[in-house]
């Protein structure tokens, strides 16, 4: 049998965004792959209880948990705001689903969520009539995002929701490795009037290029915002002591140690990296304004996830054309969507090492932004 381990390698990195409208941008996952999948039951309901930093952090464990397990090999991911998903090559289906299953314990011990977890087997996916597409778009010299297309993230997201292909549950102890997870950036309020989250998805029975259509629609209104409209400013994110997320992270790592010892040794962290930060003092090879400015150009402020997702600064008569589009489409019955206005977007981040420039950060609406946006659309269906 062909050894696919490689596949994800050889992919082209994209740098233009509208490239990946068009569906010859995207190369079919080996049929001997698997794709995991998570997301957390009753995240709208946490995200009204004012806990949605802590659904954000458990969304990107279930990508940090892979990521540490990798060996460096790189693959395809992708983060949803309550969960996320992501294809590995037959070797690693053992590893993966321990990891997934790990995460899963580590999620109820340290917030009380119930993260559903499975792992479909790509080859079954075809069988059911769908299929998982892959590109890679570069965001910055030093890192890229995969997205997704043809409509199996979905269709493994209902079957997961359904109870199938389930994990097994990991046995109590086996903590997940997440290191270098992190949720301490301050929030950014929108510049320009409103943080917009917006979920857009294919009906069944659209054509591709229909579909293609609107997303280009979509996507040439945020070309007439500022930078798009990403929500990071160019300096990148401000920076707070304490941090808006330490409550999180202490939550999350403190393990068997004392709430009391844990936040005191992630003040004294956090205190040092602000200092640091804020005062633009160089260390060695770390400059801060550099590393600020990296984070804004790596942040994944929209992607395609078997349909459109973004979260964008967007005026209000931005807005009104884009809402303007979208209803149009759906009238037409070629797309369902969700759209959450917010006044701040925040991030969630895995820094492998602040001395490099792989960290990868998530973005999404302060209040829970994908989350809502996608509530709202399935309430609407």
């Amino acid at each position: 049998m062909k050894d696919t381990s490689a596949f994800y390698d050889t992919l082209p990195r994209l740098a233009s965004f509208e490239a990946l409208t068009d569906p010859a941008s995207y190369v079919r996952l080996p049929d001997d792959w698997l794709l995991g999948t998570a997301d957390i039951v009753g995240s709208t309901k946490a995200i009204a209880e004012g806990k949605y930093k802590s659904v954000n952090m458990v969304g990107a464990a279930v990508i940090s948990a892979q990521l540490n397990t990798s060996n460096g090999q790189a693959f395809p991911y992708i983060f949803g705001g309550d969960g996320a998903a992501f294809a590995v090559p037959p070797e690693r289906a053992e590893t993966a689903a321990e990891a997934l299953a790990s995460v899963q314990l580590w999620a109820r011990d340290a917030f009380g969520f119930d993260l559903r977890a499975a792992m479909v087997p790509v080859s079954t996916i075809r069988a059911a009539g769908f299929d998982v597409s892959v590109a890679r778009h570069q965001v910055s010299e030093e890192v890229d995002y995969a997205m997704f297309s043809g409509g199996g993230v979905s269709w493994a997201e209902a079957k997961m929701k359904a109870g199938e292909f389930a994990v097994t549950p990991a046995a109590p102890g086996n903590e997940p490795d997440l290191t270098g997870l992190s949720c301490r950036w301050a929030p950014m309020r929108a510049r320009n009037g409103r943080i917009v989250s917006v979920v857009v998805q294919p009906v069944e029975g659209a054509g591709s290029s229909e579909f293609a259509r609107v997303a280009d629609a979509i996507i040439a209104i945020a070309h007439t915002l500022e930078r798009d409209g990403h929500p990071v400013p160019i300096a990148g994110a401000g920076v707070s002591w304490p941090p808006a997320g330490l409550e999180t992270e202490v939550q999350a790592f403190r393990g068997k140690a004392s709430y009391v010892g844990h936040k005191a040794k992630l003040l004294v962290e956090t205190f040092v990296a602000w200092a640091v930060l804020k005062s633009g003092i160089k260390l060695g090879d770390f400059k801060p304004a550099e590393y600020r400015q990296s984070v804004g150009r790596n942040a994944d402020f929209r992607k395609f996830d078997d349909g459109l997702k973004m979260t964008l600064d967007c005026d209000s008569a931005t807005l009104a054309r884009l809402k303007e589009v979208l209803v149009d489409a759906q009238n037409r019955n070629v797309i369902d969507f969700g759209l959450f206005e917010q006044d701040e977007a925040m991030m969630t981040c895995i820094v492998p090492s602040a001395m490099k420039g792989d960290h990868v950060h998530f973005v999404d609406g302060a209040a829970g932004g994908y989350t809502q946006a996608a509530a709202r659309m399935k309430s609407r269906v």
